[in-house]
């Protein structure tokens, strides 16, 4: 039995993903802690707060169309040219655009001790360069071949590694910005490679614009969910920086960071289905639930378990980071709870997404984002690094309630919906 479960094309996927995202595990260790080693806590405070704000805006470079891609090409592989052409268009269009206004902004959201050279690199690497290789990889996703996926990502991170080990050849006691100039040319030779991947791989792009209205505003949607989603994770980071000190951002950012690596094999899961939810989609959320639900299940059990692995060893963290980081095993011992709460909004947020109802996703993430900005604009100058902890644990908490309560309604009103269907012709 279990080696026929391992036999399909889900669990292949899924070993793929969690042993490509389990060795960029490693690499990102290796990266992040050579990086905040060398920059001091100072120095990766400033490109860690450069790097949030960029991050705020990336998703708008491609205007959702990975996700189009995925959504389109998992139902009809035919397509996959034309889409795969125009995302590449409209990254490079869009992506263009968002590089100089996140310049202009940088002056008033950043502290002045941050050069505007760093902004313009990390935006280049990031709006540009990551939108490619994140549509690159999800063209392997769309066609269920994660080994690829998995792949570009282990690709990435080596190439970030690399970076920063000559970064400390080349530079014993580097500044950010020069990490800025090794950050952006290891992401542009990722960048070459991975859609070259594709092209030789899957078939090359046809540049058409999208057809409709309609679709371009579905791609907005994607976006726009993307950023909020960026946004209640990441603009802590931002505002840290600005309305507390560099020294702190980089204490919480060095605790966040180990919880995103906590959650790669749940991410890993995500990849793997995420083409799925669109498939059952068709049929409707209640579809999309069932299929959901084991998949959850199995996430909040290694979630728990990560929890507790967290709260056990977070007083490690400075004997790994350094003495100056001392402070960053209390805040990870607060953050903790979060891939419990991000287990669960994410996999309710994408059975909304596969079931046809991404405005929705969108809007409940937008008003988390709000929400968070607001909170942070009171707790981080009364509590700095601990008030972003808080304001990120009361985010997600919200985010699952909301999430939690729009799959509830929408499936309770298609059963309706399907009741009235089956009534109607016998009351007749």
């Amino acid at each position: 039995m279990l080696k026929g479960l391992f036999k399909t094309a889900f669990a292949r996927n899924t070993g793929w993903m969690i042993a490509g995202q389990g060795l960029r595990l490693v690499i990102q260790a290796l990266y992040f802690i050579e990086i905040a080693r060398s920059l001091g806590v100072r120095n990766y405070g400033a490109f860690v707060g450069v790097v949030a704000l960029v991050a705020m805006i990336y998703p708008f470079g491609s205007l959702g169309g990975g996700n189009l891609l995925i959504k389109n090409v998992a139902r009809d592989r035919r397509l996959f040219a034309a889409y795969w052409g125009r995302a590449l268009a409209l990254t490079a269009c869009f992506g263009t655009l968002l590089i100089v206004g996140v310049s202009y902004v940088a002056h008033w959201v950043l502290p002045a001790a941050i050069p505007l050279r760093l902004v313009v690199l990390v935006g280049a690497a990031d709006i540009l360069g990551l939108n490619v290789v994140t549509i690159s990889a999800q063209a392997f996703q769309a066609f269920e071949r994660l080994n690829w996926t998995a792949s570009i990502y282990v690709l990435l991170s080596s190439g970030r590694l690399i970076g920063a080990l000559l970064l400390i050849v080349l530079h014993p006691h580097p500044s950010a910005l020069n990490w800025g100039f090794l950050y952006f040319g290891s992401t542009a030779v990722i960048t070459l490679v991975a859609s070259l991947l594709v092209c030789t791989r899957l078939g090359l792009p046809e540049f058409e614009w999208p057809h409709s209205l309609a679709e371009m505003r579905e791609g907005v949607y994607f976006a726009a969910s993307q950023t909020a989603q960026t946004v209640y994770n990441d603009i802590d980071k931002t505002m840290l920086a600005r309305l507390s000190t560099l020294e702190a951002t980089g204490i919480y950012g060095a605790a966040y960071r180990i919880v995103d690596v906590s959650f790669v094999p749940i991410s890993a899961l995500l990849w793997s289905a995420y083409p799925s939810m669109f498939r059952h989609g068709a049929k409707g959320i209640s579809a999309t639930l069932v299929y959901a639900k084991p998949l959850l299940r199995r996430a909040l059990l290694y979630a728990a378990l990560v929890c507790a692995a967290l709260l056990v060893s977070a007083g490690a963290v400075p004997y790994f980071l350094g003495k100056e980081f001392e402070p960053t095993a209390e805040a990870l011992r607060w953050l903790a709870v979060l891939p419990i709460l991000k287990s669960t909004h994410y996999f309710l947020s994408d059975t909304l997404s596969g079931s046809g109802h991404q405005l929705a996703r969108t809007s409940m993430q937008a008003g988390v984002a709000v929400f968070n900005v607001l909170v942070n604009l009171w707790i981080i100058p009364a509590y700095s690094w601990r008030g972003a902890a808080w304001s990120s644990i009361m985010s997600d908490g919200a985010l699952v309630l909301g999430v939690g309560a729009a799959v509830f309604f929408f499936s309770r009103r298609s059963s309706q919906a399907v009741g009235s269907v089956i009534v109607a012709p016998l009351c007749g």
